[in-house]
């Protein structure tokens, strides 16, 4: 298996790649990646990243790709983050690294996954690296649009566009490396939209199917203002606790291993400096919780609003498949139960909730107002 095969339905891709790791002419310092949620981004450019490693032009099997897969190649760097932005402090370190030469491998490499979450200092202070790199050394940024990326940056990138992959794409994918059950890989690829992590996350998990098929239960239940408040009560609670099961144990381990570093016990005096190294990792921990509450806010919104679409479509172009084909007597009888109007009432709820979020509003009250947008008046 080589390491462009997880590269699911984006065959142009591959061959550019693959000219380039083959070809020195075709070759440059600098990539933009972009495409949608799920497009396979990062893996592209960590494929990549591998692939220019290799002395075969990745053939998946020698140290170099094993250890680019796992992570663990000394010159393959991810900047990623799990907060809200990328800091200037950051992008200086990088900055820093990318000057080196590389210690095993043939380049060093550095790829920025979230490049759209750079802050405007942060991505000036990357701007000098990525026009001017070393002769050993290339960049790959990651975002959903070429748009996401200051002018200055992406003006200096060669543009990588990664295309959905079909649901029937995916679902082989799952059933062949994963031994999924081929009705359930189709269902899950259908469901996640052309997101191949989420493909797999819901047919790998069957709380998450669980959850998701309560998400997809709640636009025909909410019957009054009650029902509105404590659907919006119960996702925004479940989204925290969501949150708090991957930021905890990472909090815990942050912390741990800052007290180790400044040699700092768990009664006595703390050494000059301390205070402040541990007030700005609670703020990066606390922005890393809000980011993964949102997300995972964000998830159901698209739920709901793949239900509402399946509606839409039941109600103006029946035959049309749907997304959400598991539960199609529910996108039946809400078809039934609704108007038209109202189902694009409805979409228009879910639109405006997912760009105040991004706005950074208070997500209950987002989710509360949204919902009340799902009552028929």
């Amino acid at each position: 298996m080589t390491v462009w095969d997880e590269l699911v339905g984006q065959e142009p891709v591959v061959q550019t790649l693959q000219r380039a790791v083959a070809d020195s002419a075709s070759m440059t310092h600098a990539w933009l990646f972009t495409g949608p949620p799920g497009s396979g981004r990062s893996n592209a450019a960590l494929s990549f990243a591998a692939a220019l490693q290799c002395e075969q032009g990745g053939c998946g099997q020698c140290h170099s790709c094993t250890t680019a897969r796992a992570g663990s190649h000394p010159d393959i760097t991810v900047i990623r983050t799990d907060g809200l932005s990328i800091g200037t402090d950051v992008a200086r370190e990088y900055v820093r690294k990318s000057a080196l030469r590389p210690a095993l491998g043939r380049r060093q490499v550095l790829v920025v996954e979230d490049a759209d979450r750079l802050t405007d200092q942060a991505a000036n202070a990357l701007l000098k690296a990525v026009e001017e790199p070393s002769p050993y050394t290339v960049w790959m940024l990651c975002a959903p649009a070429a748009e996401d990326v200051i002018v200055t940056i992406r003006s200096r990138c060669r543009p990588v566009l990664l295309r959905t992959p079909s649901a029937a794409a995916i679902a082989g994918l799952l059933i062949e490396r994963d031994g999924v059950e081929p009705e359930l890989a189709t269902a899950m690829a259908a469901a996640s939209q052309g997101h191949i992590g989420r493909a797999r996350g819901l047919a790998r998990d069957p709380d998450a199917r669980e959850r998701r098929a309560r998400i997809l239960a709640l636009p025909t239940t909410l019957r009054s203002l009650g029902d509105c408040l404590g659907a919006a009560q119960s996702i925004h609670d479940e989204a925290n606790a969501r949150a708090a099961v991957t930021a905890d144990a990472a909090d815990e381990r942050e912390l741990a291993d800052l007290r180790q570093s400044w040699g700092v016990e768990e009664r006595g005096r703390r050494p000059a400096g301390y205070a402040g190294a541990l007030s700005s990792l609670e703020k990066d921990q606390k922005r890393r919780r809000t980011r993964l509450s949102r997300d995972a806010i964000d998830g159901v919104l698209l739920d709901l609003l793949s239900f509402c679409r399946d509606v839409a479509v039941a109600q103006q172009a029946p035959g049309t498949p749907l997304v959400n084909a598991d539960v199609a007597d529910a996108v039946a009888d809400a078809a039934r139960l609704w108007t038209t109007e109202s189902t694009i009432r409805r979409i228009d709820a879910i639109v405006e909730a997912r760009e105040s979020l991004s706005a950074n509003a208070a997500p209950l009250l987002v989710l509360e107002r949204m919902m009340m947008g799902f009552l028929d008046r």
